[in-house]
């Protein structure tokens, strides 16, 4: 249950300086990326190990299917079958390849979409949920609003060329992070081949996603190409046994460039267990008793080798509240050198008791 944080003063409680980087090591070696942008982004803390030109807004090909896929799967009926329409089977790029009046589930079209990168079933998809591709492209800024994507807008669910149709590399890494929390969608774009007839569709799917062959800890995700946006890739992969999220847009040498940050990656960063789930952060005193500030996840933080890494954390000055079990007391905040690049709010532990 969500509770409001402790609104009130704050002191800081403890800073533990240069922490588990007590010595500057050698400087990590930059490197050249060929392409107009990319980022790499640590799933669970978001914190950005890699980028270059990451909020700059440019198209975004295919790699828009991603937010269709969510949508489709927020919104529909996984077994519905839908009626590929005239203007589905005579949508020009990549396609599956379907036919006028073909009856195809919702949850093959999802393979198709984002295995074939099938601008046919993008099409289906939007007129067979929202009843329009217009429709479905109203919810899909929506959505694309509630999961924060601040500089992303569509036009369209398949992600022809067209002026209004854009995103950043940062953004897609952030809806890449949402996708990748969907048990459907990340079946579906970790999937080498779907084999028709064990899953009772109408056609047998080949991944067109070559880094899922080239990377082994790759598991998905989309590849794009179009005239403006260039030869684009959104990749996720375990570094470290974590989860990490990386894209280049506009690039020629896209499955290259994307295997060079993951080996930067893993060369330069550290992942480091810092806190964990429940340990006591603190405690403080209220009227009636004690309150003890505790950790509300695992805190995995990745550190650079060259790095020294600072954490604060800060605690009620003093309560003159009622505090239940579960409210926002107290903050978390760690720093490279005198970035903040993670926060996390403290939880109380007991109930608060008036008698």
């Amino acid at each position: 249950m969500t509770k409001k944080f402790v609104s009130l003063a704050l002191s800081i409680l403890i800073i533990l300086s240069c922490i588990l980087n007590p010595k500057i090591q050698v400087k990590a070696t930059p490197i050249n990326v060929n392409a107009r942008c990319s980022i790499a982004v640590d799933a669970k803390s978001k914190i950005v190990l890699f980028e270059k030109s990451s909020h700059d807004i440019v198209p975004m090909a295919s790699t828009t299917k991603i937010i269709t896929a969510l949508v489709a799967i927020k919104y529909g009926n996984l077994d519905k079958k839908v009626e590929i329409s005239e203007k589905a089977a005579k949508i020009n790029g990549s396609t599956v390849g379907y036919k006028k009046g073909e009856q195809i589930s919702l949850r093959e079209l999802l393979v198709g979409l984002m295995l074939r990168s099938g601008n046919d079933a993008a099409i289906a998809i939007s007129e067979g949920l929202a009843g329009s591709v217009e429709e479905f492209v109203r919810l899909m800024n929506e959505y694309g609003n509630e999961i924060g994507l601040m500089d992303t807008h569509f036009e369209s669910p398949h992600g022809l060329d067209s002026e209004y149709h854009y995103t950043t590399a940062y953004d897609l890494a952030i809806a890449t992070i949402k996708a990748k929390e969907n048990e459907i969608f990340t079946e579906i774009v970790g999937s080498k081949v779907f084999h028709g007839e064990e899953y009772g569709f109408s056609r047998s799917y080949n991944n067109i996603n070559k880094i899922l062959w080239l990377i082994p800890e790759a598991d998905g995700v989309k590849t794009g190409y179009t005239g403006n946006a260039g030869k684009c890739l959104v990749t996720s992969l375990k570094i470290q046994s974590n989860d990490v999220v990386v894209v280049v847009l506009n690039s020629t040498t896209r499955w290259e460039e994307t295997k060079k940050i993951t080996e930067y990656i893993d060369k330069n960063y550290s992942y480091k267990k810092m806190f964990s789930k429940g340990d006591v952060a603190g405690e403080f005193e209220t009227k009636k008793r004690n309150v003890k500030m505790v950790y509300r996840n695992d805190i995995i933080i990745p550190m650079r080798n060259d790095k020294n890494y600072f954490v604060k954390l800060v605690k009620p000055e003093e309560v003159n509240m009622k505090i239940s079990k579960g409210d926002k007391v107290g903050e978390l905040s760690i720093y490279s050198e005198d970035k903040l690049i993670y926060s996390d709010f403290l939880k109380a532990e007991f109930y608060y008791n008036e008698h």
